[in-house]
């Protein structure tokens, strides 16, 4: 953007150390303009995660001029903005950003010696040098608000347990703000606190109450005559100062207060809490059209989240709310039920798939969920059942799961409730030469592909049945491509048989699966490793494991095979492989024959792709696989003992990235675990 003289080439060279007292640390939702026009004379922006996208007017459309990601900067011009109308820079993902004034920018550069506008020799002026600098960056304020669009759902219990487990997982100071509606009457049924008004400017009460959860806990009632936005920014404001997490909960009418959406619109993340009924699918999308219109990133920070009762199925839920309002975000599963449930319940700690789903959700307003990247691979994928073996083990919680084919089946399994030992069983049913076979359902003639691909998914329904992704015991996000339009498509919703059919679908081996009338193939095509999946849901640690080996390894593992034949070789085996060669002629799955073929060329394609994606993980598991034998199903036990091998080679960073209490913003390359 710029010439390596000029402002951001040094922005993007100073270490981190350098800029941070000099600079305020942002977080803009995807979709939220960061700064427009003339404002990019004022401040440069660096980025720590996520990415920008700097946009202008052109032939009266909006056009991306460019895109920046992590460790670019943009801003900070010195000769005017950009030539194009209406130039803004808006957030293309959830992202972090340090702020850098055009100030102490050439204050800096003036520090390291580099020409800026102080004095005219290189040097700041004394005048600018003794400038007091900014402490360090502190991870901002979050306003999370928890609108309940149905009074039949364990309100209080909730929001209550999600205080508690926000305070554990983080050790940040968080308070819970009941907004109740007055009925008249003037009663003090919850103490002191009970007779304060939410009206005009908000002013912080003498006391708030600390519960044995360490949150505090602070009533609010909401007059007939509602509260402006101002009363709103006023306890936005208040609480803020105090409190690092602020979570106001609400119920929400079936015509929402104005007061309410001004709420929902100026949160940095909000939950609406439903019910799974077709009333509750129509009041969720009255609440998110009226919303819209008030966000600058269109209402993308609004988060449906379904409460299913004991035992309760989704049963094609998620796909109604898709069609109708927006996508599930998330399933609280077990969800109490209100019945006789009168007095809050402050103290009483959250159990089983309940609990579980709470916490999760504490760990996403936390910045500490722990993400679980599983790549493609074929037979190599079972060295995934070895890294969960570890994190079982050890007692290592994993918040969300992201596969591509095989790392989508494994995947599959292990969010049902399989747990390591189980999916090792499984695994071990294809040992031998002939089991493989069972998974064989050719196609005749062949004019799509050798193989439906049905028998592979009888298998993974023989486990989990016809379960939905919101039946999951964790959540699990599966990848495909999509055939006609060559995107890639991410299932969070429908039957997960029918997905990871569609994502283990090897174009030109596999017959390509149709779901609600589109096509998809293999997810391997298009994201062998969705780190970045994981990534674009907010998950702040991601473990990521590479099952696809790189060339260095294959060559390695060639050389090494090469030369044990050639050591184990003798004349009268040579002369039966000429005299009869049904190896290569017969076995279309032996090496140089049509299958090996292709799929060595699709892995060719994903190293590269699956290599980019280690970038952006926090951690790569890499498994020491050397050979290329996609179809070597019959020895999944050589695979998972490699996949234990590395997890408790790197068990240490796995349980410091996991343990970390503070997210941090600070962008680095990510710490690959290989064998030398």
């Amino acid at each position: 953007m710029r010439q390596s003289d000029e402002p951001l080439s040094f922005v993007t060279k100073a270490p981190l150390e350098r800029l941070l007292p000099h600079t305020r640390p942002c977080q803009f939702c995807k979709g939220a303009v960061i700064c427009t026009g003339e404002e990019l004379l004022e401040a440069a922006y660096f980025i720590l995660t996520g990415s920008c996208e700097l946009r202008g007017a052109l032939d009266g459309h909006e056009e991306v001029l460019e895109t920046f990601g992590p460790g670019a900067a943009f801003g900070g011009w010195e000769r005017g903005a950009p030539d194009e109308p209406g130039t803004r820079a808006v957030a293309a993902a959830d992202s972090v950003l340090l702020s850098l004034t055009r100030k102490d920018l050439d204050l800096l550069r003036a520090q390291e010696g580099h020409p800026g506008r102080g004095n005219g020799n290189g040097q700041a002026h004394p005048a600018e040098l003794s400038v007091p600098l900014h402490s360090a960056c502190q991870p901002p304020h979050h306003l999370i608000a928890l609108a309940y669009l149905s009074e039949q759902l364990p309100v209080s219990i909730i929001s209550e347990q999600l205080a508690r487990s926000l305070c554990a997982e983080t050790t940040a100071p968080v308070v819970l703000v009941r907004l109740e509606r007055h009925d008249g009457k003037g009663n003090g049924d919850n103490g002191a606190q009970a007779d304060m008004f939410l009206q005009g400017e908000f002013h912080m009460p003498s006391r708030v109450i600390k519960t044995q959860g360490n949150f505090h806990f602070l009533t609010l009632r909401v007059k007939s005559d509602p509260p402006s936005p101002g009363s709103i920014a006023s306890l936005i404001d208040r609480l803020s100062q105090q409190f690092r997490y602020v979570l106001v909960e609400a119920l929400a009418q079936e015509q929402p207060a104005p007061w309410l959406l001004e709420l929902l619109a100026r949160s940095d993340l909000a939950y609406l809490f439903v019910q799974p009924t077709t009333k509750a699918v129509y009041h969720l999308d009255r609440v998110m059209r009226e919303l819209r219109p008030r966000c600058q990133n269109d209402g993308t920070h609004v988060k449906p989240v379904v409460c299913l009762a004991l035992a309760e199925q989704v049963d094609g839920f998620d796909r109604l709310v898709q069609r109708v309002a927006t996508p599930v975000h998330m399933f609280v599963h077990d969800c109490p039920k209100m019945s006789g449930l009168k007095e809050p319940a402050l103290d009483a700690g959250p159990k089983g798939l309940f609990g579980a789903d709470v916490r999760r959700l504490a760990r996403e307003i936390g910045g500490c969920q722990v993400g679980l990247a599983l790549s493609s691979g074929a037979a190599k994928g079972f060295a995934h059942i070895g890294v969960i073996q570890v994190l079982e083990e050890n007692g290592i919680e994993v918040d969300i799961i992201a596969g591509a084919s095989m790392g989508a089946y494994i995947g599959a399994l292990w969010a049902h409730g399989c747990d390591g030992k189980e999916m090792e069983q499984l695994a071990r049913e294809l040992e031998g030469r002939w089991r493989v076979w069972t998974l064989i359902d050719p196609v005749f003639p062949p004019r799509q592909g050798f193989l439906r691909g049905y028998a592979v998914k009888k298998r993974l329904m023989r486990s989990i049945g016809n379960e939905r992704f919101g039946d999951l015991a964790r959540p699990l996000r599966v990848v495909a491509g999509n055939l006609e339009t060559l995107e890639r498509v991410v299932f969070a919703g429908g039957e997960v048989a029918a997905a990871v059919h569609a994502s283990i679908a090897v174009p030109g081996i596999c017959v390509p699966i149709t779901i609600d009338g589109e096509t998809y193939i293999d997810g391997g095509i298009v994201d062998p490793l969705p780190v970045d999946v994981l990534r674009e849901m907010g998950v702040s640690r991601v473990i990521a494991v590479d099952a696809i080996p790189t060339p260095d390894r294959i060559r390695y593992g060639l050389q090494a095979e090469r030369e044990l034949a050639r050591q184990n070789d003798t004349r009268l085996r040579r002369l039966f492989r000429k005299a009869l060669p049904q190896e290569q002629q017969l076995n279309y799955f032996a090496r140089g024959n049509l299958f090996e073929i292709l799929m060595r060329s699709l892995h060719g394609a994903q190293i590269r792709v699956a290599e980019a994606s280690c970038l952006m993980a926090d951690l790569v598991l890499r498994p020491d696989i050397c050979d290329d034998r996609w179809t070597d199903c019959r020895n999944p036990g050589r695979f998972i003992k490699l996949g234990r091998e590395v997890a408790e080679r790197h068990l240490e960073e796995i349980k410091t990235l996991v343990a970390r209490k503070e997210p941090t913003h600070e962008y680095r390359r990510e710490s690959v675990a290989t064998v030398a």
